[in-house]
């Protein structure tokens, strides 16, 4: 199995769109979106943007072809079955301008599943973009559809994390190294020390997070970067710069 990225940056992108009336409303909570930014991150992939949109099929078309032309990788959930609100598959296709056809591929796939039982409504998800791939999962009944740099999935969370775990491997470029300080001061007395680390170490990832009712400490920093060494280097300078008796901890 192979993926070609849209490669347009040093490290590999991602962007996510969330896509549901649902979830908007919220009938539904949105977990996936977490999961992708997680599983993501722990290879090494950076995300650069997440949407929630509606089940409409100008909107999807419009959001998923930018994120193609400006992410390497796009992954979608949400919008893939039978019934009338399930758009993505239009969107899709009418954001990159190709048509839909129905997929042989696909047709069997369901007929194996429904058997007499098909109808016009099952076949609703047999439809696909103009040049999709479909990708064969290892103990999945269904392909997982690809077009272009797009990855299309259900919006079913067991389904998202069953098929991703099995594209893992296409997405994976190196490791991000992390370190976590837990102080028991306020932001307002580190900024300085915050500012010059970003300053002396321009390619970390440095977070800062108030916890204003955590009983164990008052600000967690996160300290994220590709080489280990470039980490240890910004932790030490950053550590310095913080009064000992206010960190609690490195993790």
């Amino acid at each position: 199995m192979k993926a070609e990225p849209n490669e347009n940056t040093r490290y590999p992108t991602a962007g996510i769109i969330i896509i549901g009336n649902e979830i908007l409303s919220g009938k539904v909570e949105d977990s996936n979106s977490p999961y992708l930014c997680k599983e993501l991150r722990f290879l090494g992939v950076d995300v650069k943007r997440l949407v929630t949109i509606p089940d409409e099929i100008n909107v999807i078309g419009n959001h998923v072809f930018e994120y193609s032309q400006d992410y390497t990788w796009v992954f979608t959930t949400g919008g893939v079955g039978p019934t009338h609100d399930d758009v993505t598959i239009e969107g899709v296709a009418q954001g990159f301008d190709v048509e839909i056809e129905e997929s042989e591929q696909m047709i069997q796939v369901l007929e194996g599943y429904y058997g007499d039982r098909l109808n016009d409504a099952h076949r609703r998800m047999a439809i696909i973009p103009h040049g999709a791939e479909l990708l064969q999962l290892p103990s999945m009944r269904s392909p997982q559809l690809k077009f272009r740099n797009v990855f299309v999935f259900p919006g079913v969370p067991e389904l998202v994390r069953n098929r991703f775990s099995f594209l893992k491997e296409l997405f994976q470029s190196g490791k991000i190294y992390l370190r976590q300080i837990f102080l028991n001061t306020e932001e307002g007395y580190i900024a300085d020390a915050l500012d010059s680390t970003c300053s002396e170490f321009p390619e970390l990832m440095l977070g800062s997070y108030p916890a204003l009712w955590n009983k164990d400490y008052r600000v967690k920093l996160t300290l994220e970067s590709r080489t280990e060494t470039y980490l240890e280097q910004a932790q030490e300078f950053l550590t310095s710069k913080i009064p000992e008796e206010n960190i609690i901890r490195v993790e």
